[in-house]
Formats: C-alpha cells, structure tokens, sequence
C-alpha cells in the first residue's frame, strides 16, 4: 500500500474499487448491485453487533447514562453528550483535566469489570487470534502521548448559525467544545498486531466499542482503519490518561487512540479488533462520518481534523471597559500551531497574538493571549490560526448535511459595559 493510503480519504476510495473489483470477478455482477450488496451487509452485521463483556445488565441499565459530574458552570448537557464549556479551561493548565473533559456518547456509558474484561484480535488477516486482559497490557512498556481527541461535528452549530445553514446541520450542535488535550498512555497497536501474528495481506483493522449497540441497522460504534495507519507508532491502545487510569465515561478500561484523526476513530471501551484481508464496512464509514451535500458529489470519508480556535470565554461574553487579556487555544491535525491573528472588529483589522512558550504542542493546542483596551458596547471578536504547514483557517467552509469539520473563523459575540 502506498503512503498516501493511509490517509483514510484516499484509502476509502481504493477499499471500495478493490471490494467492487473482486466481487465482479466472481459474481458478473453490476458495480450497482455490488454496492448495495456491500451497504447491506454492514447493516447485517451491524444489526448481528458483538456481544463482548460488557456490563449490560438490568443493573447498569438503571445506572445514569454518564458516570462524571459535569456540572452546568462547565458544561452543556446535548443529549447523551456532554460539551466543555470553553472558557472553563482558563487556568486549568495545559492539560485538560479529566473532570473537564467532553464526553461524546453514541449512547450510554458502560460499566465494565475490568477483571473480567479483555481485548480481542481475530479475523482473516492475523495468524494467531488472541485476547489480551487489562493486566496484559500492563506488562508491555508504557508509551505516553500528549494529543487531543476532537468529535468530528466539532463546531456544528456555526454552519446555521454563521453561515445561515437552513435546514441546520444534523446531529449534535457542538460549539467548541467537544475537544480536550490528554497525555495519554497505553501499547502500540502495532505490538499487540504482531503477537496476533498480523498477516502481510491485512488490509484493515476495525476496532469495535462494548457500548451498547446504537441501533438495530448500525450496530455497535467500528471503524475500520487501513492497515497501514494501523501499524504507525502513534496508535495506540490507552488505559491511561494524565497518569491514571482511564474514566469510565472516556474508555475504560483501554481505548484507541489515532492522533488526528477525527474522533469517531479513537474507538472507546473497545474490546475486540477485527483484522481482515478484505475490505471491511460499517456505517461508521458509509452512511456515517462522510461528506453529503451538493458541495461533495464524491461524498469522501472524513479523516484528518482540520485547523480551529476559540476564545476562553463565555458565548456570549460580558467584559469590562478598559484593557482586558483575551486567551484562548488553537489546534491543527497537522502538528503545531505557527500564528494567531485576532481582530476585535469582526475580521476589520487583525493583531498578532502571542503563543505562550511551552503551550503548542503537536497534534495538541496552542495556547495564546493578547490584550485588549474595550470600548463601551457590541463587538464580534474573531480568532484565525495558521498551523506548521501553512493551513489557517477560512473566513467560510463548504456545507455538508452532517455538519462535519468546521473550520471557519467564528465570530465570537461580546457586550462590554
């Protein structure tokens, strides 16, 4: 496979034509029918779903849908989500706390006993299908990351309430919120791919989540990752995060980790692993977590994250008159962040922000502050990054149906008095 498959975007593409290619060369059938015979047995599979050794019982049927506090000083209740609030992080560190951090829930928190927990690696492209209990994975040399995990309808709501969107996006109505920086630690995955005894001919790697299953036609939360993403040495399978155990409402016990990727990738409370020498579908990767709308006739998977900013501030936000010290954080999929530009008069004039030293790590946030004499009334504050590569952010981005990956500057509403 060559590097540029492991971009998800390119790899979907050729998992697709491969699948199509094989299936007519033994059926005679037409790409049409081959394609929604593919769709089909997703939903099939997804409706059989994967028991697994989860806690769902009558007991943790009862139990709240979220194990944390999250209280409305810090965060917004959206369904079976919860959304940080984003100037809570102001003077919270680098890190975010686990307390602080979002939760992104397809449906309910599981309660695993992690003694009876234990995490399999099977299929046609492994040689030795084995499971590896907590303890296991304990016992291999600890890797530890600092990297952030973004939902990918991060910034949802702006596609109406911006960019007047109407109909508004579907799904969750994410500010900016749905984002923390953990240091995460864990096994690669890699390792535990060898001991199973991966084969030269896999092709994908699909991680399947305990949780219960979201629907009979979507099964279990799976995501296949193309092989070669797989075996990089940044995916890992975490038990930990900023030096303790993983929380329940964020994986426990292990989750994966793929720094970049969108968030649907970081599969949590996983507990089997699916290797394969074939394509493999879900509707986490075909009627999910695409791009639909007349902007994307191609309709491509999503994959990397893209370049954000926020403001450390209430939306919208009260300040005095006088000078005040604006903070706030910004993040790229591609490494670090290179400038902040700020403007105090909807996008008029701009200013160079400074990065606080030490604060802008890869695949991480920037954090950054600049100060700001404010006059009496109404005014749009606007932040706009530009990462290593050069990606900054645009003034607007295309729609798509499932408000995936927004990547606008966002006005940010303020009333000084």
């Amino acid at each position: 496979m060559s590097d540029s498959l492991k971009n998800e975007a390119h790899y979907d593409q050729d998992r697709l034509e491969r699948f199509v290619w094989a299936q007519q060369q033994t059926t005679g059938r037409s790409r049409r029918d081959i394609l929604k015979q593919a769709f089909g047995l997703a939903a099939t599979a997804a409706s059989a779903g994967f028991l697994g050794n989860t806690a769902s019982n009558a007991w943790a049927q009862s139990l709240p849908p979220i194990v944390k506090p999250t209280p409305a000083d810090k965060f917004r209740t959206l369904g079976t989500n919860r959304e940080t609030l984003f100037e809570a992080h102001k003077g919270q560190g680098y890190l975010t706390p686990a307390s602080l951090f979002f939760i992104r829930n397809h449906t309910t928190t599981p309660r695993i006993d992690p003694a009876a927990w234990s995490l399999r690696i099977e299929g046609t492209g492994v040689t030795n299908p084995r499971s590896f209990t907590l303890d296991d994975l304990l016992a291999y040399p600890p890797v530890s990351l600092t990297r952030f995990i973004e939902c990918a309808g991060n910034g949802r709501s702006f596609y109406a309430t911006q960019q007047g969107a109407n109909p508004a996006a579907s799904g969750t109505q994410w500010r900016l919120g749905a984002i923390g920086v953990g240091n995460w630690t864990g096994v690669r995955l890699s390792t535990l791919l060898q001991a199973a005894g991966v084969k030269p001919s896999a092709v994908d790697v699909q991680p399947e989540g305990l949780d219960d299953i979201v629907s009979p036609t979507v099964g279990r939360v799976r995501r296949a990752l193309p092989i070669q993403r797989a075996l990089e040495d940044d995916v890992l399978v975490v038990y930990g995060l900023n030096g303790e155990l993983l929380p329940q409402d964020h994986g426990f016990p292990a989750r994966l980790l793929v720094p970049g990727w969108i968030g649907i990738a970081n599969i949590k409370w996983i507990g089997r692993i699916e290797v394969s020498e074939t394509p493999l579908f879900s509707a986490f990767n075909t009627t999910q977590y695409k791009y639909f709308g007349a902007a994307y006739p191609d309709e491509p998977v999503l994959t990397r994250q893209v370049v954000k900013s926020a403001f450390e501030l209430p939306f919208p936000a009260t300040l005095p008159s006088g000078l005040n010290l604006i903070t706030g954080r910004s993040w790229s999929a591609n490494g670090t962040i290179a400038r902040v530009d700020v403007s105090f008069d909807d996008g008029s004039t701009w200013r160079r922000a400074v990065i606080k030293q030490g604060g802008n790590g890869t695949q991480a946030w920037a954090e950054w502050q600049i100060p700001w004499v404010a006059r009496t009334g109404t005014h749009a504050l606007k932040a706009r990054a530009t990462d290593n590569l050069g990606n900054t952010q645009p003034d607007t981005v295309p729609f798509n149906t499932q408000g995936y990956l927004f990547s606008a500057v966002v006005r940010h509403p303020v009333n000084v008095t």
